[in-house]
Formats: structure tokens, sequence, C-alpha cells
């Protein structure tokens, strides 16, 4: 595995009813890249992120992410793998009887973390995507693209070394989304390595980076002016 690699996939495979999903696949994600993840719904997009945080292991093959062999990865180890990836939902996921704040906070109280880092930090990660002045607030009472930024603040509360982004602007206006991908830059530009699932392919026009396509259990590159 390459020295600067935060996730490597060597030769994944995924059945389901004996029919191939991912089929030998092999990937390398480099530190610091933004990469995005495209297909048809059903060519195996979400199983991809679940082999990452290990929610599901492969047939065959070997998965490491984060200097951690996920495969063989114990129970038990698997939050210490998860605290090192920040999750960015399409559906937000919020606690709806919980403030802006105590969302962001809970991310932290999980870990463990003592109070007065939790409240120095829930306010860090809020002013990063810009809405400490929203913290009091509940998730009703948001946009759309307010809510995906308290999602986004809540996966970076523990300072996670990869940020997976599942179709972070699927359910945002196109003013929205162009504020959400203007964060993912921005975080991205810090350092944080990005994988972003999506089928919205005018934002990967608009935000080239590298882009992978899953096709027939298989993945390749491909350019942005092929879509």
């Amino acid at each position: 595995m390459p020295y600067d690699s935060v996730i490597e996939f060597n030769n994944v495979s995924v059945r389901y009813d004996h029919r191939p999903v991912l089929d030998g696949i092999s990937y390398s994600l480099e530190n610091g890249e933004f990469n995005y993840l495209i297909g048809q719904t059903g060519a195996g997009k979400s199983s991809f992120l679940k082999l990452i945080y290990r929610d599901i292991t492969p047939d065959s093959g070997t998965v490491r992410v984060a200097d951690m062999e996920v495969n063989s990865l114990p129970d038990k180890k698997v939050p210490f793998l998860r605290r090192r990836l920040g999750i960015v939902f399409q559906d937000f996921q919020l606690l709806p009887d919980r403030t802006v704040y105590e969302n962001v906070a809970f991310a932290l109280e999980v870990t463990g973390q003592k109070g007065s880092f939790i409240k120095q930090r829930a306010l860090e990660v809020l002013g990063m995507v810009g809405l400490s002045h929203k913290r009091k607030n509940m998730p009703g009472d948001l946009s759309g693209g307010e809510q995906q930024r308290v999602v986004i603040a809540r996966a970076l509360a523990n300072e996670p070394r990869i940020m997976l982004a599942d179709e972070p602007t699927g359910n945002l206006d196109p003013k929205a989304s162009a504020e959400i991908m203007q964060l993912l830059k921005q975080i991205n530009n810090r350092g944080m390595t990005v994988l972003m699932v999506t089928h919205d392919y005018d934002t990967v026009k608009q935000y080239p980076f590298k882009t992978l396509k899953l096709e027939s259990g298989k993945i390749k590159e491909i350019k942005a002016q092929q879509l």
C-alpha cells in the first residue's frame, strides 16, 4: 500500500445472492485528494461506502482505511475506524429534538470527550461552516442547505482523516448545492481527503476532480466532459 494512501481496495469483490455487485475492484485514494464516485442506481456505490466504514466486509480481496486492515478488524475496533471518517448523508439524519449545537456536541459526547473541549470544538466547527449564529436553532428551523452544513460540522467534529459524502447535494436546490460544494472544496483545501458519491453530473462538471465510475461491477476513471 502506498505510504500516502488513506483508502485502498485490493481486488475486492462483493456478491448479493450470488450476483457480483463489485467484481475484483482495486482503488486507491491518496491523502488530501478529492474524488467523485458516480454510477447508476444499483451499480454498487452504497456497497463501496459500506466497505469503507465496515458495515459490510468483502467476499474476497482486502480493504484498508486510514492504516487499518478493515477485513480483519475486530468488532470492538470498528468505532475507532469510524472516528477517522466523517460521514455526510443525503437525508441529514439530524436529531430533531436537539439544537444545532447539541447535534454537533453529541458526536463528541459519544466518543467520551470532556465538556470544556466539546463546547470549544462544537462552536469551532459550526464557525467553519458559517452557522455559529444558528447554534440555538432546531434543525426544523433551518433550510435544507443549512441542515447539510450542520451535518458537515458534525462530521468534522472528531477531526477525521477522511470525509465520505453520500449524495450531499441530492436534496438541495442549485444555490444550496453550490454553497455545499464550496464548503467541501474549502475543507479539501485544508488537507481533508474527500470521497463524494453523486448523481449530480452538473456539479461534477462545474467542480472538476478525479472522477471514478462504477459500472458492471468494475471501476474506471473518466473525464468530466464524458458525462
